[in-house]
């Protein structure tokens, strides 16, 4: 005796009360754990990235908050940081008169020339780098001098700057350019010179010339490299600027701190210090995400 075909009805057609007794009905049912198995690994992954820094940043809060809670202490505690500086963190973005606006807005005109002067930077960065990776002569001469200057503080190119250009703006650009141009290009001679021989070999093979080498061949390996300088550069670019405008003025967000240090206004300063931290690390993520895109999560040796 043969057995009879089931039928399978989807969820939503019309099974009459004889089919469902019969047994000759069949729904499809989402299995029970199927929820659980596909997004249980997503949320613990989470969790373990996201509730350690939470932690700690409560822990602190407690112990800051127990050690400058009481009168007389010598600086804020976070409930009377909150207190004095309450709108600059619920409103970044306000305008109440040329001078007198959001951290934000703030933290957007100091991106402004950190964008400039970084953008800058990383162009002739790679460009010379890429030379001096390809030219023995250029690094023994090269390099030495590269290595004095890279040690010079942010502040100490600031009066040159000036002298050269008479002007705050383009002054806290250079600053911004002359401080993170080094490590991008160390970096990129370093990938340079670690481009495998089989990879010039091909290139003399396929008889490319030189800029079809650089964008086919150098730039490629030495992507990991080339952001690892990046990385280190854009962190540098976001100290010198913050160190710059604290003399220069404007409305950055390192004047802001100046002139709150001159008001004595020191909730506002561990707002503002917070903000330069928190953009800090974004910026250094997404250059860390772009350089793992271009690179498809290959790192330099």
């Amino acid at each position: 005796m043969s057995t009879p075909l089931t039928k399978i009805q989807p969820l939503s057609s019309k099974v009459t009360a004889t089919e469902v007794a019969a047994g000759s009905a069949t729904y499809f049912k989402p299995q029970a754990g199927a929820w659980s198995k596909r997004y249980r690994p997503m949320l613990a992954n989470f969790l373990q990235v996201v509730v350690p820094p939470i932690v700690m940043i409560a822990l602190f809060m407690v112990i800051w908050q127990i050690a400058f809670g009481r009168a007389g202490a010598s600086l804020p505690s976070p409930m009377q940081v909150w207190k004095d500086s309450k709108d600059l963190i619920i409103d970044p973005f306000f305008v109440a008169g040329p001078q007198d606006i959001g951290l934000g807005l703030r933290v957007l005109t100091s991106l402004q020339r950190v964008a400039l002067g970084f953008g800058m930077a990383a162009i002739v960065g790679v460009l010379v780098g890429a030379v001096i990776g390809q030219s023995v002569w250029a690094t023994r001469g090269l390099d030495p001098i590269f290595q004095i200057l890279r040690t010079v503080p942010p502040l100490a190119w600031l009066p040159i700057s000036l002298a050269a250009f008479r002007d705050s703006q383009p002054s806290a650009i250079f600053v911004i350019f002359i401080t993170s141009i080094w490590p991008i290009i160390i970096n990129t001679a370093v990938g340079v010179r670690n481009i495998p021989q089989d990879y010039r070999n091909v290139a003399q093979v396929l008889c490319l010339n030189q800029i079809e080498f650089f964008y086919k061949i150098m730039v490629p390996s030495a992507a990991p490299y080339i952001f690892t300088g990046l990385r280190i550069g854009i962190g540098l670019s976001w100290l010198a600027i913050v160190a710059a405008e604290m003399l220069t003025g404007g409305v950055g967000i390192g004047f802001f701190i100046w002139d709150a240090w001159n008001s004595s206004h020191l909730s506002d300063i561990i707002v503002a210090l917070a903000y330069i931290g928190v953009v800090g690390f974004i910026l250094d993520r997404l250059v860390a995400i772009i350089g793992q895109l271009v690179t498809r999560g290959t790192s330099a040796n």
